[in-house]
């Protein structure tokens, strides 16, 4: 990278995962937040296809991934894969979800050489697969949720009766089912008895081939974001309040809808459990740069952890910068953070991240 001018860092958005309009939301904020005076932001738009564009102020303004792509041809610029390494020194993703967020795009820069923000092709493999990272977190010690996993090659089959049953034994009821690599509470349900699995599962299969059934954890579901790299540090955690049972897409980023309190109110102590809780997924995961790891506060005080997240969102309502903000952190300085240490990291590594 030319240091004696300001590094070029591409912004890039929406994708092809069911959270492309919160990437959008996230890629355009990271840009207008970015401080010129150090970096030379440049957005770039990845289409339905996959494929990459460099898009203009008129473009990272519309309303939705749909009003861009109707106009990429007359009003943006293609870039070629093998093109980006001559166009950008750094490439902050702000894409969430499958083939952003689950260590595919991660792969791509490692063999384009290219420096990324966040976590490396492994860990966001892993962060985005809920089965697995409770697997590793549950080794390392940490608590999470009982966890069954069905696989769309059981259901339904001839054993199906013998899942629900075993469902209904091993967790009970309530339950929640989802799909196994999906964020943004997409088709997530709290199902209350045995009738209502098999329309959940039906739904949960429509986004993956595994989906995972948990008990239903009744507590504070709060949430803590995590910054750095070896000696990783955590912000101030919030508090989530769903507007019904299950946090939705819209309680946690419409404005209005739902609500979030930083600090979550609970004794200091728990917002400290919380906090290390937090930092202990986030290396027993080996994230990098930052992340955000979701967690349920139990009545007795013990604290589970949902899952991370390796991307989390950046909307301007994004509980993330809420948590900086309570740290003492402005929102420019957490992306200039980010980059610091992705820039760090990828300078420092020997193979892949």
């Amino acid at each position: 990278m030319n240091y004696l001018q300001k590094p070029r860092v591409g912004i890039i958005m929406g994708g092809l995962s069911s959270e492309k309009e919160i990437s959008l939301e996230s890629g355009r904020n990271i840009y207008s937040k970015m401080d010129r005076n150090r970096y030379e932001p440049i957005s770039i738009f990845m289409d339905s296809r996959g494929a990459f564009w460099e898009i203009p102020i008129k473009l990272l303004m519309r309303n939705s991934t749909k009003d861009i792509e109707e106009d990429l041809r007359e009003e943006a610029v293609p870039i070629m894969y093998e093109q980006l390494k001559s166009r950008v020194d750094l490439l902050f993703i702000g894409l969430h979800g499958k083939y952003g967020e689950d260590g595919c795009m991660q792969g791509l820069l490692e063999l384009l050489k290219i420096p990324y923000t966040g976590s490396g092709v492994l860990a966001s493999a892993i962060g985005m697969d809920k089965y697995v990272s409770r697997k590793l977190l549950a080794v390392s010690g940490l608590d999470v949720p009982r966890t069954a996993p069905v696989f769309r090659g059981q259901w339904p089959t001839e054993n199906s009766g013998e899942i629900l049953e075993k469902i209904e034994k091993d967790l009970g009821f309530p339950c929640v089912v989802k799909p196994n690599r999906e964020g943004c509470s997409t088709a997530v349900k709290k199902v209350v008895s045995r009738d209502g699995i098999p329309d959940a599962l039906t739904d949960a299969f429509l986004w993956d081939n595994t989906v995972l059934i948990e008990e239903f954890l009744a507590g504070m579901e709060v949430t803590c974001g995590v910054i750095g790299d070896d000696n990783p540090v955590a912000l101030t955690p919030s508090e989530t309040i769903p507007t019904n049972d299950i946090l939705s897409l819209e309680d946690k980023f419409l404005y209005g809808q739902g609500e979030n309190k930083t600090p979550a109110r609970l004794p200091e102590e728990t917002l400290k459990k919380i906090q290390e809780t937090a930092v202990q997924a986030f290396c027993a995961l080996d994230l990098k740069g930052y992340a955000r790891i979701d967690m349920i506060v139990r009545d007795s005080g013990q604290v589970v952890v949902l899952e991370p997240n390796t991307l989390p969102g950046m909307t301007p309502s994004t509980v993330l910068f809420h948590q900086a903000a309570a740290s003492g952190i402005t929102q420019a300085c957490l992306i200039d953070r980010i980059i610091e240490s992705a820039l760090k990291v990828h300078t420092t590594k020997r193979g892949p991240l």
